[in-house]
Parts: C-alpha cells; structure tokens; sequence
C-alpha cells in the first residue's frame, strides 16, 4: 500500500482511500485510546470521533509521520473525553469476572496455545498494567502510551500532546517511576528478568 498516494486521494476526496487508512491505523488508535481512557466504550468512541476529526483536518495535513499525526488527534480526543467523563461520571456495564471486577479484554483473545495458566496469569499481569497506568494522571499516562507503548519518539510525543520536550522527558520519567512501584505490589506476576532487575535494585 502505498500511504502518501492514499493520502494525497483522501485529501481530494476519496473517501475509499480513506477508508483504507482507517483500517490500517484503527487497531493502534483504539489501543492508545484504551490505555489512556481505561474503558473500551470511551476508547472506542474517541477513535470514532479522532477519525472524524482526522478526516475533517486532513487538507491541513502538511506531511511528516501520518502516524503521529494521528496519535495526536486520538490522543487530544481522549482528553476530551475524560473532561466530559469528570463533568458526568458514569458506571460502566461492563461484564464482571468472578471476583466482581469489570472484565477489561475479552478471554477469547487469549492465546490458545498457552496453558491455562500461562493465560491466566498473562490475563492478571495485563490487568495489573493496565490499573497501574490508569492510576497515573491523565498528561503521565498520555505520555507513556504514545512513548512506550505506540514508539513515539520524544519528538513526536512532544507534538502529539503540544508540550515542550523537556516536559515529555520530565513527564515520562516520573510516569515510569509510579509504574515500577506500582508493579512492585504484583512482583510475583512480572517475568523472571524483571523480577531480579528489581531484586538487584533493592
């Protein structure tokens, strides 16, 4: 596929060439959404609404990673959102495991080929991760995301969010400070490598 053509036909109208970069990017967009928002509904209408946006915006595209350009619409739409989250908050319905807790990725994406257990502590350690991010603020978990989970470099992240590098750098490294002692409190869930990382630091 050839993206800049794709780009310059979406920009003069073609809403098929659209379409096929909508499909090459949704994946990405819904899970930066996911990981900065914390509820798969919220995610998933932010990238609606990011994709709207992006289609709206694109004549003002003027070249340079697609993809970051993007992550910042999908990014400033998660703000939106949790903006409006703070003015109306709302209880998901979302399905509940057994221990009352909302089911936040569906059991059928899980690796079949894994033991039970392999998939069952996969499943605890990806919760963890995921309310350890949700812990951070908003900015930290933004920067996080768009760095360590979408490999933005710190350019890009810094243009995604409208913030100067320094900030990024300085945001980033006190996100990952909270994550690693907040992933302390489920030590016994991290791979063996990381767990002696840890030991070894202590």
């Amino acid at each position: 596929m050839d993206e800049p053509a794709l780009i310059n036909d979406a920009k003069n109208g073609d809403l098929d060439a659209f379409n096929r970069l909508v499909l090459q990017y949704q994946d990405m967009l819904y899970n930066t959404a996911y990981r900065v928002i914390g509820d798969p509904v919220l995610a998933a209408d932010a990238t609606q609404d990011a994709f709207i946006s992006a289609f709206r915006k694109l004549k003002s595209y003027r070249g340079g990673s697609f993809k970051a350009w993007l992550l910042r619409i999908v990014t400033n739409a998660c703000y939106d959102e949790l903006r409006r989250q703070k003015r109306r908050p709302t209880t998901p319905l979302e399905p509940l495991t057994e221990n009352g807790e909302e089911m936040e990725s569906p059991r059928w994406l899980a690796d079949s080929a894994a033991s039970p257990e392999k998939q069952i502590e996969t499943f605890e350690l990806e919760q963890a991760i995921q309310r350890c991010i949700e812990a951070l603020p908003p900015d930290f978990r933004a920067v996080v995301v768009l760095t360590d989970i979408q490999g933005l470099n710190y350019k890009e992240a810094a243009k995604a969010i409208k913030k100067p590098l320094g900030t990024i750098k300085s945001r980033l490294a006190r996100a990952r400070l909270r994550l690693r002692e907040c992933l302390q409190k489920v030590r016994e869930l991290l791979p063996a490598a990381f767990r002696l990382e840890e030991e070894n630091a202590l």
